[in-house]
């Protein structure tokens, strides 16, 4: 992503990187940094970041609502009984990234996730362990990874999820609003904080 603004059509600035394709200025306006606790939408990016690994996000953008028909809206207490058929035939789905790694990945992280609800209360409790202590970046966009990504990435790991290494965890910290990274000067940014100030932390 670049660090830069850019003045849109209705005379704000945002961050620049979402004028690049059409499905970005929606999803960097109403989604991108918004904190969420809900388990489904945290696991859902936390597979659609490990399918972007090699790709750019705005193919899997596009592709999202066919994922989501795919996965059964990434509920994983329904993808983890996901068998070898159901591989095979994910494999033949052209709405989806046909890779059989990922694909897998998301069957087994599904059972992770299960494991962390009955461990954690939710999988929204255990990732929300992991927000930065200082809430507000001194630099937006300026790295592609964090202490608290390669923590939450490595207990990810120990845990046996696949796909969530330091860089793919960060992607999904910003999506997922544990840190506003907005650029200081988008409009969206402060309506992100205010956002993340009346957030309860699950």
């Amino acid at each position: 992503m670049t660090t830069q603004l850019t003045q849109g059509s209705d005379g704000n600035y945002r961050c620049s990187w979402c004028f690049s394709a059409p499905d970005f200025l929606q999803y960097h306006d109403n989604e991108w940094g918004y904190p969420v606790d809900n388990d489904f939408r945290l696991f859902e990016k936390l597979c659609l970041e490990g399918f972007q690994a090699g790709l750019s996000w705005r193919t899997i953008l596009s592709k999202r609502e066919n994922f989501r028909e795919a996965f059964h809206d990434f509920n994983f207490n329904k993808v983890a009984h996901f068998n070898r058929k159901s591989i095979e035939q994910l494999i033949t789905n052209k709405g989806i990234v046909r890779h059989r790694g990922k694909i897998e990945a998301v069957i087994n992280n599904a059972k992770c996730a299960k494991e962390i609800v009955k461990s954690e209360g939710s999988l929204a409790s255990f990732v929300w362990k992991y927000e930065p202590e200082d809430k507000v970046l001194a630099k937006p966009q300026s790295k592609s990874t964090s202490s608290e990504s390669i923590a939450l990435s490595k207990d990810l790991k120990k845990l046996g999820w696949k796909f969530v290494g330091p860089t793919t965890v960060y992607a999904f910290m910003q999506a997922m609003g544990l840190v506003n990274d907005h650029l200081e000067g988008c409009i969206t940014r402060s309506k992100i904080q205010r956002a993340r100030s009346n957030f309860i932390i699950p």
